[in-house]
Order: structure tokens, then C-alpha cells, then sequence
């Protein structure tokens, strides 16, 4: 072979970005940032101490922004998977539209910028809590939960269920009763919510490995599990208004939504298994994201209210 032909060779190592603006965003998972920033924003309007338009801001840009850089490691380590899967394979790394190094060096400096943004402009417990809740979703949920256990997504769970107590400690500095109870909303709803999904996608992730319940422990015992966690995270979704934290406006809202949770796990339940259209968990996916908006809007709902019933302005 000759030098020209030699030099002509493309190497695997080296290759070009097809990458676009679009596929930056991608990166981010703008549609599960949208939730972080939300239940964070939530957290930290309920805390009581003043509103501050600038510091509030900035938690919640830095929240975002570490938010979307878990989402870039995430795609950067699970490109071998998400190319095996119709719902992730068209991904920019597992599509080739992007290099994996390119994910991994956005990823890892957004979690700098976050989490420095955050401790050095509002305060250091907060950013500590977003860089933890970056590390747990990017390596002790991705990098080992999610390809070693079925429990992946209840353990794993916990990196979604930090944003609140993220914003809470933004806005005062602490952690509290209130700010963990959010926390647990979240974390319990996580799993029917995620094997809602993983029913009827549980060939994309036979396909690609992922121990999710209903492939290790079988569409039965996961039904089952789908139904509990929903009776379990119902009454805790109406601890709030219980503890004294919410009005009952509040209460009245989390139980209907509750009620309604329960309702469609039951669908689930119930269903056939010889039902392969699943359409009874597909609509419980559907409205388990219903759920959990309807209860972090009404809860900040709720706390607008009591702040301008403070300020005099109601």
C-alpha cells in the first residue's frame, strides 16, 4: 500500500462529527430536564424564606444544566445498549452522528459548570447535593444498577427524586421534613411509572441485556409490584396537607390523583398475559406523568398562594 493510500485510510479512533446544534440539545434529554427543573423549581418555592428572583435563577439554570449533563454521560456510556433499542437508537452516539468523546467531554464539563455555578453563587450544600446527584445518576445507576439488577430503577430512582431537595437546600441553605417527603413522592413513583414502560418495551430490553423486572422476574410479578408501589406512594403523595404543610385544596388534588394512580395500576393488574398490545400499561405510563406534574402543581400552586396570603396580596 502506498503513503498516499495509507494516509487516505480513514482510522476508527479518529473520524468526524456529523454532530448539529440539535444533537447538543438531544445530549441534554431536554424532556426529562423539563421534570428536574420543575419538581426543583417546586422545591424551592415551598421553602420559607423570601423569593429571590437572581439567586432562584441561577439554582435553577446550575439545576438544568447538571441535569442535562447527566443526561450527556448517560448517553455517552450507553451507546452500545440505546443502538439496540427503537426508543434510544436514534440517539446522536448510537446513531454516529455524534463521537462518544464528544458526549463525555459536554457531559463532564456542564457538571463543572453546574455544580461550581451553584456552590459559588447561592451556596455549597446545594451544590454539593447536585454534584451527588449527578455522580448517582451517571455512574451508580448507569455505569453498574442499570445492567446488574432489576432493582435498577427503584435504587436508581433516587437521582430523580433529588431535584426538589436540590432547590429546597438552594433557598435556604438545610434540608428538611418537607423537602424529603417531595423527595419520596418521586422516589416511589419511579418504579410504576418505569415498568409501566418497561411492560410493554421489555423486547427492546431483552435485546440489549437490561435486567428490567418483567424480563428477570416476569410480567406477572411485575404487574404486581406496579400495583403495590401505587398504593404505597398515594398516601404518601397526601402526607403534605396531612403534616400541615399544604392546605386542603392540596390534599383534595393528591387524593384524586392518587385515587386515579391506583385506578390505572389496577388496569394493569388485571390485564391478560396474552395481552401483547398492552394498552392498559401504556395508559398507565401516560398518566403516571399526569400524576406526578398534577401533584408538583399543585403543591407550588399551593405555596404561592401561602406566600401571597403572607405578603397581603390575597
Amino acid at each position: 500500500m502506498s503513503m498516499v493510500e495509507q494516509t487516505a485510510t480513514p482510522t476508527p479512533e479518529v473520524g468526524l462529527s456529523e454532530a448539529t446544534a440539535g444533537d447538543f440539545i438531544a445530549l441534554l434529554k431536554p424532556r426529562v430536564m423539563s421534570l428536574v427543573v420543575f419538581t426543583a423549581f417546586v422545591g424551592l418555592m415551598a421553602a420559607p424564606t423570601p423569593f429571590d428572583p437572581l439567586f432562584s435563577a441561577i439554582a435553577i439554570l446550575s439545576i438544568a444544566i447538571g441535569a442535562g449533563a447527566s443526561g450527556a454521560l448517560n448517553m455517552w456510556y450507553d451507546a452500545d445498549i440505546d443502538r439496540l433499542m427503537s426508543r434510544t437508537a436514534r440517539r446522536p452516539v448510537p446513531a454516529g452522528r455524534m463521537l462518544p468523546g464528544e458526549a463525555l467531554g459536554f457531559g463532564l464539563v456542564l457538571s463543572f459548570l453546574s455544580v461550581m455555578t451553584l456552590g459559588l453563587l447561592v451556596n455549597w450544600l446545594a451544590a454539593s447535593l447536585l454534584a451527588f446527584t449527578i455522580f448517582f445518576y451517571a455512574v451508580v445507576y448507569t455505569m453498574w444498577l442499570k445492567r446488574w439488577t432489576p432493582q435498577n430503577i427503584v435504587i436508581g430512582g433516587a437521582a430523580g427524586a433529588f431535584p426538589p431537595v436540590v432547590g429546597w437546600a438552594a433557598a435556604t441553605g438545610s434540608v428538611s421534613l418537607e423537602s424529603i417527603i417531595l423527595f419520596s413522592i418521586i422516589f416511589l413513583w419511579t418504579p410504576p411509572h418505569f415498568w409501566a414502560l418497561a411492560l410493554f418495551k421489555s423486547g427492546d430490553y431483552g435485546r440489549a441485556g437490561i435486567p428490567m423486572m418483567p424480563n428477570v422476574a416476569g410480567e406477572a410479578s411485575t404487574r404486581l409490584q406496579i400495583f403495590i408501589y401505587t398504593l404505597i406512594v398515594s398516601p404518601i403523595g397526601v402526607l403534605p396537607w396531612v403534616l400541615g404543610y399544604a392546605s386542603a385544596g392540596y390534599g383534595i388534588v393528591a387524593a384524586a390523583l392518587g385515587a386515579g394512580f391506583i385506578y390505572y395500576a389496577w388496569g394493569v393488574f388485571r390485564m391478560a398475559p396474552a395481552d401483547r398490545v398492552m394498552l392498559p400499561a401504556k395508559r398507565m405510563f401516560g398518566f403516571s406523568l399526569l400524576y406526578l406534574f398534577g401533584i408538583f402543581a399543585a403543591y407550588l400552586a399551593d405555596s404561592l398562594v401561602a406566600r401571597f396570603l403572607q405578603a397581603g396580596i390575597l
